[in-house]
């Protein structure tokens, strides 16, 4: 486990993970789920201008990024669903 963990944190740090990347793109039209998985492989494809389509710059190593986004979005796929479906929600902390 901590190897897995260690691996995430060195592929975050090579070039930016696409996932994180495409958290806060705030493009209107571009993609929600699986975002930064979608990135990485319109990138490995050969895709141009992933400003244009993804709000967000691609990472320096999408195929090393991969793995790592596909682990990310799957985590918060209950979230992009939510957000791709229109139901908005807001969490406040305290008391």
């Amino acid at each position: 486990m901590r190897r897995v963990l260690l691996g995430l944190l060195v592929l975050t740090q090579l070039g930016g993970c696409a996932t994180v990347r495409t958290l806060d793109a705030n493009k209107p039209g571009a993609p929600v789920v699986y975002a930064g998985t979608r990135l990485d492989l319109y990138m490995i494809n050969g895709g141009c201008c992933p400003q244009d389509h993804f709000g967000a710059l691609a990472p320096a190593y999408p195929g090393l990024d991969l793995p790592g986004s596909a682990l990310l979005d799957t985590l918060l796929l209950p979230l992009s669903l939510l957000t791709a479906a229109g139901i908005g929600f807001n969490a406040t902390g305290g008391l």
